[in-house]
């Protein structure tokens, strides 16, 4: 590398922007239901931060690499997020909701995936390096979790509104603080990168991440009214979130030994057939506490090891010039269609086919993901 590595604001844009995720996915829910939204209407608004995610990160990707400075669009989108969700506190109608989540996520979308191509940028080669400043991001969204959940078993649940303002205002300022990363020429420069997207790998990774994703849809909307209606407090419930996430940081730190002794390929597999048993375990086994924390301990599968070896297999197929926009396209193709497919089609579903059957179709989808990534991915390199 050719300049210091920025850990100070690189791990607390991480803490911070993971924590507003932690006060927001698994709570958010919960508020809308307190605020008389059906499940369907839940559904709709929870997929909007992943309908978002389908065009604005392309964007903000596009405008970053054109402007060739990532860390302008970053701050000012941010900024401009923060300005955006006071506009919560003004009503519980459910399109005025949606359109204040709808255009708050429009512009918070740009943070993540620039800030992730920023920080691949300054560590290089070192890809190992990633696991050790992504979990400061675990770190943020424990404590998020873990706080929220008893705050809301104390506070009115309109409590939650003000928690993730403030870790938007956390995240802003260390998106202020963080410096450009220095990009270097690479050979795929030249390539356009629509070639590069229609390569059958990367075809094969984007749609399995896409159902991991789709997987995921029911864990993010029902998993805490899931609980709750199993008769778990909040505060446990915050726990149960908390827990996966501590798995998560382990396999992060664990990071630089797994790479060494395995392919981001079997990384992947072995962590999309968890994902299927973690799913099964959630639907069917809600009333078992046990198989409860068990299903826990699997989210470092389905999604530590699975986001670092997919990031692994991003960063080395978009590089120099194409990395804001690959990593960006990854996101949109990914977690913004199979996120919103996912939170869309949980919500009806729980109407019609109940919580076991829910979570059944969200392990259907993790095995189909891996069924594709053994089909047509091929062994990487080690890294």
């Amino acid at each position: 590398m050719s300049q210091a590595l920025p850990y100070r604001p690189l791990a607390g844009f991480y803490f911070f922007y993971f924590a507003y995720i932690g006060a927001f996915a698994p709570f958010f829910s919960i508020y809308l239901s307190s605020a008389s939204l059906s499940p369907a209407e839940i559904g709709v608004v929870m997929a909007l931060p992943q309908l978002t995610r389908i065009v604005a990160p392309f964007l903000w990707g596009w405008l970053a690499d054109a402007r060739d400075n990532r860390m302008q669009v970053v701050r000012i989108t941010t900024l401009v997020a923060v300005l955006v969700w006071p506009g919560m506190f003004a009503s519980t109608a459910f399109l005025w909701i949606c359109a204040v989540v709808l255009a708050m996520c429009f512009f918070f979308s740009a943070a993540l995936p620039l800030m992730e191509a920023a920080t691949l940028s300054h560590i290089g080669e070192k890809t190992g390096r990633y696991g050790n400043i992504r979990l400061w991001g675990s770190l943020g969204y424990i404590a998020a979790v873990v706080a929220v959940g008893y705050a809301l078993d104390i506070f009115p649940v309109q409590a939650l509104l003000w928690i993730v303002l403030a870790c938007m205002l956390g995240t802003l300022s260390f998106v202020w603080s963080a410096p450009e990363a220095v990009r270097p020429a690479h050979p795929s420069d030249h390539e356009p990168i629509a070639k590069i997207l229609a390569r059958p790998d990367v075809i094969a990774l984007i749609t399995a991440s896409a159902l991991m994703a789709v997987a995921h849809g029911p864990y993010y909307t029902f998993y805490s009214i899931h609980l709750v209606d199993h008769g778990y407090s909040k505060g446990l419930t915050g726990w149960l979130w908390a827990l996966g996430v501590v798995c998560e940081i382990a396999i992060f730190f664990w990071l630089p030994r797994l790479y060494e002794a395995c392919s981001l390929r079997a990384i992947l597999i072995a962590s999309f057939a968890l994902a299927t048993a973690r799913f099964l375990l959630i639907g069917w086994g809600a009333d078992s506490l046990a198989l409860l924390l068990l299903a826990q301990v699997l989210h470092a599968a389905s999604f530590g090891s699975f986001h670092a070896a997919a990031i692994g297999f991003v960063h080395q197929i978009f590089r120099g010039r194409h990395q804001a926009r690959g990593q960006s396209i990854y996101g949109s193709l990914s977690y913004g269609v199979g996120g919103t497919i996912g939170a869309l089609a949980s919500g009806y579903a729980w109407e019609s086919l109940g919580a076991a059957l829910t979570f059944s179709a969200a392990a259907a989808c993790s095995l189909a993901g891996m069924l594709l990534i053994i089909w047509k991915l091929q062994p990487a390199a080690r890294i």
